[in-house]
């Protein structure tokens, strides 16, 4: 899926930029950034047809079943974001959502899968900035991280003060990751050096916080912008990229999430950093969210299948994951108002 035509320059970068003196646990999530390297984005070619191939071995594949599948479905709640992103957000609402996050299956139906002793949590709560004290203080006593939309989130249109304004607000409020989204102008006219410098002091006003970059892939026209994109965004120090704010018309697909994965191999093996991913938008069923979670063990490895270094952004996918798991333990489907979130 790349042309790599430098590869003796792609070397020399490597050697220069690899890690010194690498993070303790190199499990976690760790990109400081690099410098900018016109280079690497030369040599991205993306050849769609075998992204379309490779996507097709996916799906068309025998789902897992049974015990397996219920497996797989425990895992992706330990790394959905639940989410509210609405007009109609209240602190009752958002006290509600931490609530399910604290507690993603009703105790039953742990005991029923024997799971009660792995603490099952989602991977964060992410609202808008105006709920994240209240976020904040339904989560107090977890370990459950909340996780702030910011710099004008969804079209990222605001001025260049006011985003780096929310950044810092959000921050001292009490967010420990910061969801990002790029000016998508500097995609569609190339202007690489500007993309870098805008992640860049987003990421320096994000202080300790982790920021997931939002580039809105069904904004970008092409895969290979898709690519360029995620490659400038990890240069400049995002912890996490993220296909899209999941308000675009096409969100989250396992094409571009194929794409993305692939710069982050390349940027690891290039660096020596791990950067995390996060799909949203349009996730909604417990298979989706399996096919995912397949998706990145085979292409990234099993040390990325946690929540530190992939998240699904969702609000309706625990719902169906929920359903599936009742179904496993009872053979019966139940309701969808059964399994309210908020």
């Amino acid at each position: 899926m790349i042309d790599s035509k430098t590869k003796s320059d792609n070397k020399t970068s490597k050697a220069n930029l690899v890690v010194d003196n690498p993070k303790p646990n190199s499990e976690d999530v760790f990109n400081p950034g690099v410098e900018f390297q016109m280079q690497w984005l030369d040599d991205i070619r993306i050849n769609l047809s075998a992204v379309e191939r490779r996507i097709a071995t996916l799906t068309k594949r025998r789902s897992v079943k049974k015990a397996n599948q219920a497996a797989w479905l425990v895992k992706a709640i330990s790394c959905i974001d639940l989410t509210t992103l609405s007009g109609q957000d209240t602190p009752g609402k958002v006290k509600r959502l931490c609530a399910k996050a604290k507690m993603p299956l009703s105790r039953e139906l742990q005991q029923a899968l024997e799971i009660e002793s792995l603490g099952l949590t989602t991977g964060a709560v992410c609202v808008y900035h105006e709920m994240v004290k209240t976020a904040v203080e339904a989560l107090k006593g977890t370990n459950i991280p909340v996780a702030a939309v910011s710099t004008g989130f969804p079209a990222g249109l605001s001025s260049f003060s006011t985003r780096l304004q929310e950044i810092k607000n959000s921050v001292a409020a009490g967010a420990k990751e910061i969801d990002i989204v790029i000016t998508r102008g500097h995609v569609l006219n190339a202007n690489w050096n500007a993309l870098y410098d805008e992640v860049s002091a987003f990421k320096q006003a994000c202080g300790d916080a982790h920021m997931k970059t939002i580039i809105s892939t069904g904004e970008l026209c092409t895969l290979n912008n898709v690519a360029r994109a995620s490659m400038v965004s990890m240069m400049a120090g995002s912890d996490f990229i993220k296909t899209s704010t999941g308000m675009e018309s096409t969100n989250a697909t396992l094409a571009v999430s194929l794409v993305m994965i692939r710069m982050i191999r390349q940027y690891q093996q290039l660096t020596g950093y791990r950067v995390g991913f996060k799909p949203a938008g349009g996730i909604s069923t417990a298979k989706d969210a399996v096919s995912y979670l397949v998706l990145i063990k085979e292409e990234l490895g099993d040390s990325w299948l946690n929540p530190e270094m992939f998240r699904f952004g969702a609000s309706s996918l625990l719902a169906d994951i929920e359903r599936q798991l009742e179904h496993y333990v009872t053979g019966r489907y139940s309701a969808f108002h059964r399994h309210p979130i908020s």
